[in-house]
């Protein structure tokens, strides 16, 4: 009986043809969000260079000839630096202006705008190693994990492609002065009546340190112990040993001697040699870890008296666990 009345759609459900006009505002409301979060995240700036070149065709790149029309002096400078030779190499493919600084057609077009390429003395700390490590990930792996690094000390903190004094590595100043004028607190120590002749020029802060990160604290050269980096000079301390000295393969030279300078001979970390003896072998009726020695050679109120005088061979011997003066085994 109700064949004649019309046919209703349910409330929850829209009237035919009003949904794409509803379906099209929400895309479009949607679509404008996007690109608005898209433009607030994008970061202000030209890119660094390596997403420049990687982002660029073939013919955003014109070459250091036009590069050289503006930037004269430092094209001039560039004839005897370092990355002359890469970019001299495959047919001038190498390292050029646009290696560093990117594809330089938009900055030329816009009559040198700076916003249109890369400009390392303006950008994070994170962009500039990001384009150096782009060519020298391979020397400096660890740089991101070093102090350096992690500090935000970036490459062009201590390097100047354009005006290092030192050629080589392109310093912004020679060693040690470039170190210093950081590293203010070890600075007075290479002024100590004994030190590492650092400031002499006869040893590099870089012969222990890597600035560009190990594996091992403050930047050694070595091994956990820091054994490593003074045995490279002091050879006759190497060994190996029959009889080794536990101090020095457990806690390192460290242990007994100050690394940079201090006031005693043999940059030894105390004035007395039998006080350094005696944090370990401590006055006890057991006084070394070999026996409970007895007579007046060991009684430590006798002036003068020096355990390093019978133990001479304290690094390690291959003649006795007493490390005894080889003469006197």
């Amino acid at each position: 009986m109700h064949r004649d009345r019309p046919v209703t759609q349910p409330s929850n459900y829209a009237a035919p043809g009003k949904m794409p006009g509803l379906r099209a505002c929400l895309m479009l409301i949607l679509g404008a969000g996007v690109l608005s979060a898209t433009a607030w995240a994008a970061p202000a700036g030209a890119k660094p260079a390596g997403a420049q070149t990687r982002d660029a065709a073939p013919g955003d790149f014109v070459g250091e000839e036009t590069c050289a029309t503006c930037h004269e002096e430092v094209a001039k400078g560039f004839a005897s630096n370092p990355h002359r030779k890469l970019a001299e190499a495959h047919g001038k493919t190498g390292v050029t202006c646009e290696g560093c600084h990117g594809a330089g057609r938009a900055h030329v077009e816009g009559g040198g705008d700076k916003s249109k390429i890369f400009n390392p003395a303006a950008a994070t700390a994170e962009e500039v190693d990001k384009t150096c490590l782009g060519c020298h990930q391979g020397k400096h792996a660890n740089f991101e994990r070093s102090a350096h690094g992690e500090g935000n000390v970036s490459c062009i903190g201590c390097h100047s492609v354009h005006a290092g004094t030192d050629k080589e590595h392109l310093l912004k100043l020679a060693q040690p002065t470039l170190c210093f004028q950081c590293h203010t607190d070890v600075k007075p120590q290479f002024s100590m009546p004994f030190h590492h002749k650092v400031n002499e020029g006869l040893v590099q802060c870089t012969d222990c340190h890597d600035p560009h990160g190990t594996f091992e604290k403050k930047g050694l050269k070595a091994a956990a112990q820091q054994d490593m980096v003074c045995v490279k000079c002091h050879t006759e301390t190497a060994g190996p040993f029959v009889y080794e000295h536990a101090v020095v393969r457990t806690e390192g030279c460290t242990a007994c001697h100050f690394p940079h300078g201090g006031p005693n001979p043999r940059l030894l970390n105390r004035a007395n040699v039998n006080t350094i003896c005696l944090q370990c072998h401590t006055t006890s009726p057991n006084f070394t870890t070999f026996g409970a020695p007895t007579g007046p050679a060991h009684n430590q109120a006798t002036q003068y008296q020096s355990c390093i005088i019978c133990h001479a061979d304290i690094h390690g011997s291959n003649v006795g666990q007493h490390f005894f003066n080889t003469n006197l085994q």
